[in-house]
């Protein structure tokens, strides 16, 4: 740590306002293709700025850049690798036919006028479960996104019903990394963190389930052509069998388990490889394109692409191929440039102290507890946009309150809970934030074509300061426990006085 001077806040914001503008030039002009290029290049940009600005008129040296970039970037280390194992499930999950399955008995089953509060309600139990909505959105959100399509579904309502509830139950789970880094960032207990964000959270899941089953009701039968379409499609390429429910139902044992994420994705990944091998080899074959090769090179070969290149199978339905053709861990870099270059942005805005300057501005708003809580919130969901990473941003809202939450006499689990309102469920709203790109990239659904529609998500942070406004169950710590604990940070911070 150094004394260093911070720069103004007016001159801090600069980068953030060269990054907002440049990525909004990409998207104008690229669309859904900025994330091939045109936003990395404006993060680039906008990190560009920022070291430009803090070399020379504050003399920040390049080393303390270095630093910052290297201690984020072995952070991410392991996003990188689940991102990867993502790309060869997805692939893999819908070669052997594990997707297409669930797909054709999925909307046979559900019907079209419950399917948008059945997405979410099943998203919302997988995640609970798994503690983790990555991969939820990747395995049974794909599926779902299939039979919403299937049912004549807009790909984006059912996008923001599957996003809804897989952050929910990422959110409320005890196994979710977002959960235990709140409730530990905060030294809360993560069940008793979990227990008071029920206040928070119950009511806005409630009211996305209800606005999720009015726009079901209101819904006619006009799927029913595109079922028959899809089921005679899917049953012509696949072969449609029980068996490859297998793979979902072992997925579910080593969850249920505790297995880590990358295990249970890379596990998965290979049982689906198998499944492919065993009852589609024409697919593999198909894949391969090699006359040349014999039986066993091809299906080897068929099987790699489908692990780290994209595959297009042909169902004889254009919309039906669409959805059936993937990009495997190919697929996924696009996604692991991005975050990489949002972690350099959002590091250099570390170092220069320029992030830190703009926080500092927010908090001297401070005055009620409405204040208090409406400046976690918008501080969260401002490093979610200044840094590109939830994880991050948790971090650094909750080292940034928990003095003025300790100082104002509130309990910590005040701010465990809102650091989770704003940071957990919005980072998934921000096209360049790990997680925006990450599920846009699965779903193959825009950030900013699913953002209206993920009312779980944006009701969340504004719940929170909802029920701060009327104060139910938020209570100021004991004078006299407010005082003591008010002396133990001073003498923590001046031990020899």
């Amino acid at each position: 740590m150094t004394d260093r001077k911070l720069p103004h806040p007016l001159i801090s914001i600069i980068p953030v306002v060269v990054l907002i503008g440049l990525l909004a030039v990409a998207i104008a002009l690229f669309g859904s293709d900025s994330l091939s290029g045109g936003s990395q290049i404006a993060l680039v940009m906008g990190m560009a700025v920022c070291v430009l600005i803090s070399t020379t008129i504050y003399h920040v040296p390049w080393k303390a850049f270095e630093d910052q970039m290297t201690k984020t970037m072995g952070g991410i280390f392991i996003t990188i690798l689940i991102l990867l194992s993502v790309g060869m499930l997805s692939g893999s999950w819908m070669v052997s036919g594990v997707v297409p399955t669930l797909i054709y008995y999925g909307v046979q089953i559900l019907s079209p006028r419950f399917f948008l509060v059945s997405a979410c309600a099943i998203c919302a139990l997988v995640s609970l479960l798994s503690g983790s909505s990555w991969t939820t959105i990747a395995t049974i959100g794909v599926a779902l996104l299939g039979i919403g399509d299937a049912l004549g579904v807009s790909e984006a309502w059912t996008a923001g019903a599957i996003i809804s509830g897989a952050y929910f139950g990422d959110k409320m789970s005890p196994l979710s990394d977002t959960t235990i880094l709140a409730s530990s960032s905060t030294r809360v207990d993560i069940f008793k963190h979990i227990r008071y964000m029920m206040y928070t959270t119950v009511p806005t899941i409630s009211i996305a389930l209800i606005i999720f089953l009015i726009a079901g009701l209101g819904r006619g039968s006009e799927g029913a052509l595109h079922v028959e379409e899809y089921t005679l499609g899917l049953s012509s390429t696949f072969n449609i069998s029980a068996w490859t429910l297998l793979v979902p139902i072992v997925t579910g044992v080593l969850i249920a388990r505790q297995v880590s994420s990358c295990i249970v994705l890379f596990a998965s990944s290979i049982m689906a490889g198998i499944m492919a091998l065993i009852l589609q080899p024409h697919l593999l074959t198909q894949i391969a394109n090699d006359a040349s090769l014999g039986t066993a090179a091809a299906l080897t070969k068929g099987l790699a692409i489908t692990y780290y290149g994209s595959t297009a199978i042909d169902t004889g339905n254009a919309s039906l191929n669409d959805l059936v053709s993937t990009g495997g861990m190919a697929g996924m870099l696009n996604t692991v440039w991005l975050i990489i270059c949002a972690m350099c942005f959002g590091a250099s805005m570390v170092a220069s102290g320029m992030l830190e300057s703009i926080t500092s501005v927010i908090i001297r708003w401070v005055r009620t507890r409405v204040s208090l809580v409406a400046s976690t919130v918008g501080t969260g969901m401002f490093l979610n946009v200044a840094t590109g990473d939830q994880f991050i941003s948790i971090v650094l809202t909750a080292d940034m309150f928990r003095n003025v939450y300790e100082k104002e006499g509130y309990e910590a689990r005040l701010l465990s809970r809102t650091t989770e309102d704003a940071v957990t469920v919005t980072s998934v709203l921000v096209p360049w934030n790990t997680c925006g790109m990450t599920q846009a990239t699965v779903l193959g659904v825009p950030t900013l074509t699913y953002l209206p529609y993920c009312f779980f998500n944006y009701l969340s942070p504004l719940m929170s300061i909802f029920i701060a406004a009327i104060g139910w169950k938020i209570k100021r710590l004991r004078p006299e426990n407010q005082e003591s604990q008010t002396t133990a940070n001073q003498q923590a911070e001046n031990p020899t006085c």
